[in-house]
């Protein structure tokens, strides 16, 4: 053996950026204003925040939960939690209050840190948590109006502790724990829209792995340079592990809180140069449709680029963000259980594709993308048997690598793995360029007369024609062919558009049999805790309607 043999801990890396460049900022949005401090402040109050941890007895394994917004204290947390061994538990504050009972109970949470605006979310079911010894609460200095009266917690044995008083006094330096570097660190549950959350513990090698690969030029191509907008809320997939990569590089980060209107993040991105940013689709539809009708009103002229994953976004969508301001949207694939990076789709992703057209770059740009290195990806036919990348086979999609998910926290679930493959639940295709490109959920497919319809390629073509906002298609039962599809649309602002204009823009790319038998015009689409097209949910409001298919209403 010749190498050393150095752990791959979060503490090796964390506190890198505020060594190299500690008078760089964290930004947070406030409701008056913005709170601002050192990259080295806030390293040295991780440490400070670190050694009062360890004074309560919190120690290596043990789950330390945030309920929180995305600011400078949660960011505190992401890097003090995860160097002294212990657990960071993000928890989705979208979720239903039986669900995070479910997963504070699982998890076995011994502190909470909860934003003061979100305490009333907490309150249901305060007394149920009995694994909780303290709940720290983080005020809201610039606004008064969001105390909270804490008499609900009089009932529990739940202690509470204001942040600022839990960290007063510590010294700023913490001495890190030498651990396994396959130590927990992080602790994130799916959102649950099947049976209950299940819980995914990312170790330090594998969020050291992920974090190293996510800087990469061909991945996100994140530098010390970048001024970073996380929208993606941290309690998402640990914010796609943005806060650990601009920690890491020492990038200016910038922090919308609970501040996610579209007028207040372009404002927010502008005022403090944003270079890249990362959300959902609704986020930059929404944030297109601002800058439509305020044009000119900002400077956007350093944002280079826009990270969006979570669910497909549309190609028109990603083309005028290109056209109109020049700003590059990278389409990412993930889910918790890979940490949640896998593929990437850039608009020039190899030197072969540098004298592509425009759309041929878009062509490429609309799929999944290319496999992050050091991961395996395949696709499977009901055999188990691997398909052809030939851009045509159809098959389950299979992830293998350092940072994907090996088995569920507590709750095994071997059937959601095959061998040492995760099995993603998405129905995808390879092509001959090694392009991932996602048909649909497996649950979310359409089959029709023993065919099968994406309910993604539908909604993608149907909200690339003007005048629509949004669309979603799920299936309805048929008695015929089992099962047809219909879309609810949002039409944008004075738009005209109609069924029939749909239907003819649809005609030009789908087979008759695969248009939607209905078109439903909608003023919003219910949305999942992490931002996708709560199908499940729209499937249920139309059954509770007992709604039925345009040629059985007669029936």
């Amino acid at each position: 053996m010749t190498m050393q043999q150095t752990p791959l801990l979060m503490s090796r890396i964390l506190g890198r950026g505020a060594r190299l460049d500690p008078n760089e900022e964290i930004v947070t949005l406030l409701e008056n204003g913005t709170h601002r401090q050192t990259l080295q402040i806030t390293w040295e109050r991780a440490n400070q925040l670190a050694g009062a941890l360890h004074e309560h007895n919190i120690r290596t394994g043990d789950r330390v939960a945030s309920f929180m917004w995305n600011n400078y204290r949660h960011l505190e947390l992401y890097q003090a939690v995860t160097s002294m061994g212990s657990v960071l538990h993000p928890l989705n504050i979208r979720l239903s209050p039986v669900d995070l009972e479910y997963i504070i109970n699982h998890a076995q949470d011994r502190i909470i840190f909860a934003d003061e605006d979100l305490l009333p979310l907490l309150i249901p079911f305060l007394d149920k948590i009995p694994s909780v010894e303290l709940l720290v609460i983080c005020r809201q200095e610039d606004n008064s109006e969001t105390s909270f009266e804490h008499t609900s917690f009089k009932n529990t044995q739940i202690q509470t502790m204001d942040y600022e008083d839990f960290i007063v006094g510590k010294p700023t330096e913490y001495s890190w724990p030498e651990i396994d570097e396959n130590s927990p660190m992080g602790l994130c549950y799916t959102s649950g829209t099947t049976g209950k959350p299940k819980g995914v513990m990312y170790t330090n090698r594998s969020t050291y792995l992920h974090t190293v690969t996510q800087a990469m030029t061909d991945s996100m191509n994140l530098s010390s340079l970048d001024s970073v907008c996380g929208i993606v809320p941290m309690f998402h997939a640990m914010g796609w592990g943005l806060p650990f990569t601009a920690s890491m590089l020492g990038c200016k980060q910038v922090m919308p809180h609970r501040f996610m209107d579209p007028a207040r993040l372009v404002k927010l991105m502008a005022e403090e140069e944003v270079s890249i940013s990362a959300g959902v689709p609704t986020i930059w539809q929404g944030v297109k449709s601002f800058i439509e009708e305020n044009p000119d009103k900002f400077d956007l002229s350093r944002l280079t680029r826009l990270t969006c994953g979570g669910a497909a976004p549309p190609v028109a969508m990603m083309r005028w963000y290109w056209d109109t301001l020049g700003i590059e949207m990278i389409q990412g694939w993930g889910m918790t259980e890979t940490n949640p990076l896998g593929t990437l789709s850039r608009k020039v992703a190899k030197r072969s594709h540098m004298h592509l057209t425009e759309d041929q770059q878009f062509e490429n740009i609309a799929k999944a993308g290319l496999l992050m290195p050091g991961l395996e990806i395949e696709i499977f036919d009901e055999n188990w048997s691997p398909l052809p990348h030939d851009g045509e086979s159809v098959g389950e999609l299979l992830i293998r690598g350092p940072w994907i998910c090996s088995e569920y926290f507590n709750d095994p679930q071997p059937e959601k793995f095959h061998g040492d493959w995760l099995i993603t639940g998405d129905v995808a295709k390879i092509d001959q360029e090694e392009y991932v490109i996602i048909a649909d959920r497996s649950k979310d497919l359409i089959k029709s007369g023993g065919e099968w319809i994406s309910s993604v390629d539908l909604e993608n073509h149907i909200m690339s024609l003007e005048g629509v906002r949004q669309a979603a298609v799920v299936a309805q039962p048929h008695p015929k062919w089992d099962e047809r599809p219909v879309a609810l649309v949002i039409p944008a602002k004075d738009s005209r558009i109609n069924e029939e204009l749909i239907l003819k823009h649809c005609v030009q790319m789908f087979a008759r049999w695969q248009l939607p038998d209905e078109i439903i015009f909608v003023d919003e689409i219910p949305l999942t805790s992490t931002g996708k097209i709560d199908k499940k949910t729209i499937r249920s409001d139309l059954q509770a309607r007992h709604y039925k298919l345009p040629d059985l209403r007669a029936i």
